[in-house]
């Protein structure tokens, strides 16, 4: 097994260790164990979760899309606008992924084409797609989705406290962890991650590859937006707003390196549901927004760091017993 393997592994059982330790001790928190807000914590974290899978394989190829937000939010925005000019939803929904496929693929080209770098054109394209989904939304919020949608979104499997927009989240991780660790295509993503050049000269088509990488970024993220509207029951041009920030804290958390080449998506998966519920229990605990964003920003700052000091104790040991 590759060395670089056997440390993502590790760092997964680290984080995913964690994340059990915290939830069996976060029941001592008065209302977490109940039914009603274990529902509420999973529902909320499943759109940091459906962004987290592309943007996993993202990362792994030295990439990132810091658009996400925005882009789920213009979804959103395109979403409540031809719903009230009487698209049927059925429609509206493709409309939605379709307009995700052209944000990403426009991230993609501007990438991969004009040899932009991927931190600075997300930055503008966030900036880009928030304001044109002001444009089309303005600040109305559009609430009278069909009950059955918003039920999908929101409801429950039975009794149970499993939102039912949980069953196909599962399908869809199941799908990207076998493309990231069972395909010649995932270990292409390691390989880009990891060399650039040198994965371009073992016959890699590296652009074409980040291109797809875009693409799915935008199309998951356009979904998320579609998600987040029905599940939240409200269209609006600000939804997502500052989504990106989690999304990265928690797919970095998981063990991904920022710059290419390691991790897992398990890991990636155990850093989205600990800091989804860690958010949960600040809310429970009434810790104010402001309060929240500067403990993901904390963590963002730790998951960058803790695999790298992690990885200089594991070379100095190495060096000192050879």
């Amino acid at each position: 097994m590759p060395e670089s393997l056997t440390r993502a592994i590790r760092w997964d059982t680290v984080v995913g260790t964690l994340l059990i330790v915290l939830l069996l001790s976060f029941g001592f928190v008065d209302g977490f164990g109940n039914a009603l807000n274990l529902s509420f914590l999973i529902g909320n974290t499943l759109p940091i979760a459906l962004i987290a899978l592309p943007m996993t394989l993202l990362v792994v190829s030295g990439e990132i899309d810091l658009s996400v937000a925005s882009t789920a939010g213009l979804s959103g925005a395109v979403m409540g606008r031809l719903w009230n000019a009487g698209l049927p939803i059925e429609t509206i929904i493709p409309l939605c992924l379709l307009l995700g496929v052209v944000c990403g693929l426009l991230n993609g080209l501007l990438v991969t084409r004009l040899g932009l770098p991927s931190l600075a054109v997300t930055i503008g394209t966030l900036a880009a797609y928030r304001g044109v989904a002001q444009i089309v939304l303005g600040s109305d919020a559009v609430t009278d989705f069909p009950p059955r949608y918003l039920d999908f979104a929101a409801g429950r499997l039975g009794g149970t406290f499993v939102p039912r927009a949980l069953v196909p989240f599962l399908v869809l991780l199941a799908i990207a962890v076998v493309v990231l660790h069972a395909t010649p295509f995932g270990r292409s993503l390691f390989a880009i991650g990891a060399g650039e050049e040198a994965a371009w000269f073992a016959g890699i088509r590296v652009r074409r590859t980040k291109l797809l990488l875009f693409v799915a970024t935008g199309l998951m993220s356009a979904l998320t937006g579609v998600f987040w509207a029905l599940h939240y029951a409200s269209a609006r041009y600000d939804n997502a707003t500052g989504l990106e920030l989690s999304v990265v804290a928690a797919v970095l958390l998981g063990g991904i390196d920022f710059d290419g080449g390691r991790g897992t998506l398990g890991g990636a998966i155990a850093g989205v549901f600990l800091l989804g519920a860690l958010q949960n229990v600040m809310s429970l605990e009434d810790v104010s927004a402001q309060s929240q964003i500067v403990v993901t920003g904390v963590l963002l700052v730790l998951s960058v760091l803790g695999p790298r000091v992690a990885r200089q104790i594991a070379v100095l040991r190495a060096q000192s017993s050879g």
